[in-house]
C-alpha cells in the first residue's frame, strides 16, 4: 500500500477518530487505525473500540491499493512532528510502515486489516434528521446526570425519545434526574411515509464524544437506526455506537408532582452564591470531598452557609416564597450542575421536606417548559 496525502488535511482527519480508540487496551490492536486506500484516490480512515466507532474518507493520491492497522495515536504524533505539506505512507508485505516526508522517515509496525474488529451494518433505511445544535443543547442540558458504572446497565446512558414532532431526551444516576424535550418538525418517515417512533438509550461515553462533535449551527443531522446500534452522519465523518439494552426506568412515576414548598429566584444569583460555597464545600478532608450546603428558606429570603475546618460561608439572596420554612441541605456540587443546566433567567424550586427530592424548572420559555431537574438532598449532621 502507498499513498500520499496533505500533511495538514491526515492531522484534521485522523484527529477526532482518536475518541474510537481503546487506548488502555494491552492488545496491539486497542489503539490501532485502520487504513483503506482503494483506486481511484479513495482512502479510508476508520477506528472502533467495541462500542463507538468513527470512519472518514480523506484526500488523498493512491499509488497502490491495500488496508492495514496502524496505530492512530502514533501515527498521529509522527504526522504532526513531520516537515513539509506532503506525507507518504507505505506499508510493506512484511507489515512494516514507513512514514516519509521530504528527507525524514519514520517507520512503525503495522497489523493485517484482517485483524480490525468487524464492523457492524453502518447501512440502513430506518432513520431521521434535526438540527445539530438542537441536539447538542439538550444533550448539555442531560450529560451531567448520567450515571457511571452504575449497578443497572440502563442508567449508565441517556435515554432517547424520538416522534414526528417532538425530541425527549432523560438520564439519572440515583441521585439526580434531567428530562428535556422539544418540539420540532423530525423527518422520520418510512418508504411508505409512515411516521417512525424510536426509543433507545446511548452509552455515557457515546454521549460525551457526540456532545464534542455536534456542531454549533442549525445544519441537520442524519441518524440511522438498528436494533443494536445506530450511525450518526456528521458532515464527512460517520459516527456510530452500540446501544444498551433494556427498559428504562419510569422517570415519571419518580418525580414528585405535588410538593408543598415553592420558591423562585434569580438563577445567576443562586449559581453565585454556590460558586462562593464551593470554596468551602470542595475542600479535600483524608481523601474525601465535603460537598456539604445548607439552604434555609423564611419569608422570602434563602440563606445560604457552609462550614468546614478551614473556614465558613454565608450568602443571602431575595426569593418570591409559597408555602411553609424548611432547611434542607445538598451536595453542593450536584446542585450546582442541576442549576447550569436549567437554562433561563428565573427557576423555580419545588420541594416538600429535608429528605424528599426537589425539583428545578425554568419559569420562562415556552421551549424549555418540559425541563425539569430532579435532585436528591444529603441529611444533615448535627
Amino acid at each position: 500500500m502507498k499513498i500520499i496525502f496533505k500533511r495538514q488535511t491526515a492531522i484534521a482527519s485522523a484527529s477526532p477518530l482518536m475518541c474510537a480508540t481503546a487506548s488502555r487496551s494491552v492488545l496491539p490492536i486497542g489503539d490501532g487505525m485502520l487504513i483503506e486506500a482503494k483506486n481511484p484516490d479513495i482512502c479510508i480512515f476508520t477506528t472502533y473500540d467495541l462500542e463507538k466507532g468513527m470512519r472518514t474518507a480523506v484526500e488523498a493520491k493512491v499509488i497502490e491499493e491495500g488496508s492495514y492497522i496502524i496505530s492512530a495515536q502514533k501515527f498521529i504524533q509522527t504526522l504532526k512532528v513531520m516537515e513539509g505539506d506532503e506525507v507518504t505512507l507505505t506499508v510493506d508485505d512484511k507489515l512494516s510502515a514507513c512514514i516519509s516526508s521530504g528527507t525524514s522517515t519514520h517507520r512503525m509496525s503495522a497489523l493485517p486489516s484482517s485483524d480490525f474488529p468487524k464492523l457492524p451494518d453502518l447501512k440502513s433505511p430506518l432513520g431521521y434528521e434535526l438540527p445539530a445544535d438542537t441536539l447538542k443543547k439538550m444533550l448539555a442540558k442531560t450529560m451531567y446526570a448520567i450515571g457511571v458504572n452504575d449497578q443497572r446497565p440502563v442508567l449508565n446512558g441517556c435515554f432517547f425519545r424520538v416522534t414526528d414532532d417532538r425530541l425527549l431526551l432523560v438520564s439519572c444516576d440515583s441521585f439526580r434526574l434531567a428530562r428535556c424535550a422539544t418540539h420540532m418538525t423530525v423527518d422520520n418517515r418510512n418508504d411508505d411515509g409512515e411516521y417512525l417512533h424510536y426509543s433507545f438509550i446511548m452509552p455515557v461515553r457515546t454521549v460525551n464524544e457526540l456532545y464534542k462533535l455536534l456542531p454549533d449551527s442549525d445544519e441537520n443531522i442524519r441518524i440511522y437506526m438498528m436494533r443494536k446500534h445506530m450511525v450518526i452522519m456528521l458532515g464527512e465523518i460517520t459516527f456510530f455506537s452500540s446501544l444498551i439494552e433494556g427498559e428504562y426506568i419510569d422517570y415519571d412515576r419518580i418525580i414528585i408532582k405535588t410538593h408543598r414548598i415553592s420558591i423562585e429566584t434569580d438563577r445567576a444569583a443562586l449559581i453565585s452564591a454556590l460558586e462562593r460555597a464551593a470554596l468551602v464545600t470542595e475542600e479535600r478532608v483524608a481523601g474525601s470531598v465535603r460537598s456539604h450546603v445548607k439552604l434555609e428558606i423564611a419569608g422570602n429570603s434563602l440563606k445560604i452557609s457552609a462550614n468546614s475546618s478551614t473556614g465558613s460561608t454565608f450568602d443571602e439572596i431575595f426569593v418570591k416564597h409559597e408555602g411553609e420554612d424548611i432547611i434542607i441541605a445538598f451536595n453542593n456540587r450536584y446542585l450546582l450542575e442541576s442549576l447550569r443546566a436549567c437554562t433561563g433567567e428565573k427557576i423555580k424550586i419545588s420541594l416538600s421536606t429535608p429528605l424528599s427530592s426537589i425539583n428545578i424548572e425554568p419559569v420562562d420559555g415556552e421551549e424549555n417548559e418540559e425541563d425539569i431537574f430532579m435532585l436528591l438532598p444529603v441529611k444533615m449532621k448535627d
